[in-house]
Parts: structure tokens; C-alpha cells; sequence
């Protein structure tokens, strides 16, 4: 018998088909087996969200709420589906939960020093700061002349 990645494996292979019954189904039998596996769960909803359930969609997207409600991508979808099926009010509060949960995730703490992929580690040096001149130039964009007099950049235009 396969595992719950490998199962829900093959229901995203189904989803990334566009044969999202069958996906339903997969993802259907994971939860059985696993009722907490979040990512079956909200992936349901966005099965039932391409075949325009959105009703189905939205109490699916609900129990993925439960499971993680401050999730972002939960709180996206619900927005979505809240959208498509007329409810601005109620698409706008989740909106706002996914930003407000975007904002807490870019909160969070760096990654510890001894980070796995140096690549992926987040660059705490800090550049030098930059000298700025002292006295600016009074209009640079302006030609002095040698004479005192003005000049006359555009030919056939009278100078200023």
C-alpha cells in the first residue's frame, strides 16, 4: 500500500491534469486515513474550486482553516472562492487574513547560522555607508557662459 505522500503524489498528478475528479477522490481518501494532512485539504478545495464547486470549495478551504488557521495560502483561497461565488464582504476579510498572515510570516526569525544551503542563507552583512558630497552644483543642467551673458542651447530660441 503506498503512503500518504506517495497518494497525494499521484492526486497533484491527477490535479496538474486537469482531472480533478480524480484528484477529489485521492484527496478523499487521504483525509480518511489522515484527517489533519493540511495539504490534502486544501488542496480539495481548490479541486472543487476548478470544477466551480464553489460552495464545496469553501466548506473545503473551512476545514482547511481549522487545521492551520493563520496560513496564508488558506486564507487566499478563501478569498477566492468567497469572490467567485458573490460574497465581496466575506473574500475581502480573508484577503486581509492573508496578508496580516504574510506580514506575521516575514516577522519570523532568520535562519540559524549553520544553515544547510549557503545559498539559501540570508545575508546579515551590511553595506558601507555612502558619503555624500558636501556642496551640491547650482543647476548643472544649466551653461554658463564665458561672458556673463546667457546662453543659448536651443538654436532659433531666443536666450533667457
Amino acid at each position: 500500500m503506498q503512503d500518504i505522500q506517495e497518494q497525494y503524489d499521484d492526486a497533484m498528478f491527477d490535479f496538474s491534469r486537469g482531472d480533478y475528479r480524480a484528484a477529489i477522490e485521492k484527496f478523499k481518501a487521504i483525509l480518511e486515513s489522515d484527517p489533519g494532512c493540511f495539504d490534502a485539504q486544501l488542496s480539495l478545495g481548490m479541486a472543487y474550486y476548478r470544477l466551480e464547486d464553489f460552495a464545496t470549495a469553501i466548506l473545503e478551504g473551512k476545514k482547511a482553516e481549522q487545521l492551520r488557521p493563520q496560513e496564508q495560502l488558506v486564507h487566499t483561497n478563501l478569498s477566492l472562492f468567497y469572490m467567485k461565488l458573490g460574497d465581496k464582504t466575506t473574500a475581502e476579510h480573508h484577503g486581509l487574513q492573508a496578508r496580516i498572515a504574510s506580514w506575521r510570516g516575514s516577522m519570523s526569525a532568520p535562519p540559524a547560522a549553520g544553515h544547510s544551503d549557503p545559498d539559501l542563507a540570508v545575508n546579515t552583512s551590511r553595506a558601507a555607508p555612502i558619503k555624500l558630497p558636501e556642496k551640491f552644483p547650482e543647476m548643472p543642467w544649466k551653461k554658463k557662459t564665458s561672458l556673463g551673458g546667457a546662453t543659448n542651447p536651443v538654436p532659433g530660441h531666443p536666450a533667457e
